[in-house]
């Protein structure tokens, strides 16, 4: 397992968001455009308030959720807001993110729209990642009433998503999806995350979900 330690948040922050910029400019010179996964949830926001001042040529950035919450753009918990307050601000302003939502009752709905945009940006250049401490990854929870579909290598793009517990509907990218990305970063925070990724790595993806893109990824991880 890759696990890279950091002294502490602030530190994680700056130097993963370096790190992203320079693995963005390097794929900018072999590519017209390319596209940057990153997550929803409380974790990433340091990471986004660095990142988005990072010099590079943002105007050939696609920016694209993890997973979404199956919430309007401008509800407080959606991820969507999260993004646009935090990381399309500055230089990154100019990049252009994919949308996870479109306004309908349930995910499926739209499933079919949203995903050829999606499809015309892969495979992902770089994929930050979160990590629950129940193991889930994006949306892929244990007990997910689509996690076997999801975790299948010949799942769809886009698998809404429900789980026990879970306030609102999801809708999130694939494993192979995620899998795939030519660079692949987990970010965790915390002893319990730390033991939850190092249990992780001896379970199942039904068991697990981060099981499975936890071979590809860098972990990194601050007390």
């Amino acid at each position: 397992m890759n696990l890279i330690e950091y002294p502490d948040r602030d530190m994680l922050a700056i130097d993963l968001a370096n790190t992203l910029g320079d693995e963005l400019t390097e794929a900018l010179h072999h590519e017209d455009r390319a596209t940057l996964v990153v997550p929803g949830g409380t974790t990433p926001g340091p990471i986004f308030d660095d990142l988005c001042a990072v010099d590079l040529a943002w105007d050939r950035v696609d920016v694209m959720l993890s997973d979404e919450r199956w919430v309007p753009a401008d509800h407080p918990r959606s991820n969507t807001k999260l993004v646009r307050d935090r990381l399309l601000k500055g230089p990154a302003s100019a990049a252009q993110m994919v949308p996870l939502y479109q306004d309908a009752d349930a995910p499926e709905a739209m499933v079919a729209a949203l995903a050829p945009e999606i499809e015309a940006k892969l495979p992902i250049s770089i994929a930050l990642l979160g990590m629950g401490a129940d193991m889930h990854t994006a949306s892929l929870f244990p007990r997910g009433d689509n996690l076997r579909l999801a975790l299948d290598p010949q799942a769809p793009v886009l698998v809404p998503m429900r789980a026990e517990g879970l306030p609102e509907q999801r809708i999130t990218l694939s494993a192979r999806v995620l899998r795939d990305a030519m660079k692949l970063h987990i970010v965790i925070m915390g002893d319990d995350k730390r033991e939850a990724v190092e249990r992780a790595h001896n379970l199942t993806p039904e068991e697990a979900p981060v099981r499975s893109v936890l071979d590809r990824a860098a972990i990194h991880w601050a007390p």
